[in-house]
């Protein structure tokens, strides 16, 4: 499997946005996408909780004994030595695909939603970012707020797929949904003007995946009622409704030119997450 193939068949969204990075930026942003779904994939596959369980560990193990025999491994070396990343932040993403491997996953209570996501998709943002050669603290700070509002829209989108595999983050009813769909809203605002201090040339690809994945969101809450949500199917953004994503991006990056460096992170949640880790460690 490569990289490319990887990020067509899993991530349409980031596939498309990616087309507006650097080629050597995308690669390695690919390589960051193929380890982690490789992760992911261990969790999501069938199979008995058991084995998972033991392959995961086995991965765990290559990946710190660095197996380089394994190119995704070799690939996520390269990256973390390269760009500075913290091992913690890899530990993270771990923590978060092992706690899915349960007979059953539920979570009951919005800091238990928070660190889940940030240790499944936050940490993605975040070394992103290290890749994207983000220095500024709150920047970096922000990266994992988007990458905490896009978990949040997944789950969001994915109740119904999540309760056949006897996963329930969120319950099953239509507020449930929209209240997960605002808080996500508040973590893609709290990502915005922070993008500001993301080099230019991968400026823009950015403006796009956040728009492109914010409108899945809106289009979930467009269903207005679960017996439409449960009648959708999975709810994506076609291709026009990517292009058109992408044209307002370009109004996206004109609007962050002329805001001002204000403070937006989100604070109170920051602090939540930070009761079982320290965000500042892995920064």
């Amino acid at each position: 499997m490569t990289n490319n193939s990887y990020l067509s068949l899993y991530a349409k969204s980031f596939n498309w946005a990616g087309f507006f990075l650097p080629k050597k930026v995308y690669l390695k942003c690919s390589n960051l996408y193929d380890f982690c779904r490789t992760v992911d994939n261990i969790a999501d596959n069938e199979g008995e909780i058991e084995l998972k369980k033991n392959k995961l560990l086995l991965f765990k193990n290559n990946f710190n004994n660095k197996n380089y025999n394994d190119p995704i491994i070799k690939n996520m070396w390269d990256l973390v030595e390269d760009y500075g990343i913290s091992k913690k932040i890899i530990d993270d993403l771990f923590d978060g695909v092992e706690s899915d491997l349960k007979n059953k996953v539920e979570i009951n209570s919005k800091k238990d939603l928070l660190i889940y996501s940030y240790r499944v998709a936050g940490t993605v943002g975040l070394m992103m970012a290290k890749i994207l050669n983000v220095k500024d603290k709150n920047s970096l700070k922000s990266a994992i707020d988007l990458g905490i509002a896009m978990q949040l829209t997944n789950i969001s989108r994915d109740v119904i797929e999540d309760a056949k595999n006897n996963r329930f983050y969120i319950s099953s009813s239509f507020e449930s949904i929209k209240e997960t769909l605002k808080i996500s809203d508040l973590f893609y605002e709290s990502s915005f003007a922070s993008i500001k201090k993301i080099p230019l040339s991968f400026r823009f690809s950015i403006l796009v995946a956040r728009r492109v994945y914010r409108k899945i969101g809106y289009n979930i809450l467009s269903k207005k009622t679960i017996e439409n949500y449960n009648n959708s199917g999975k709810i994506y953004v076609n291709k026009i409704g990517k292009i058109i994503q992408t044209f307002l991006s370009l109004y996206d990056l004109i609007r962050l030119s002329l805001i001002k460096d204000d403070d937006h992170l989100r604070y109170k949640e920051h602090q939540i997450i930070n009761e079982e880790i320290n965000l500042n460690e892995r920064l």
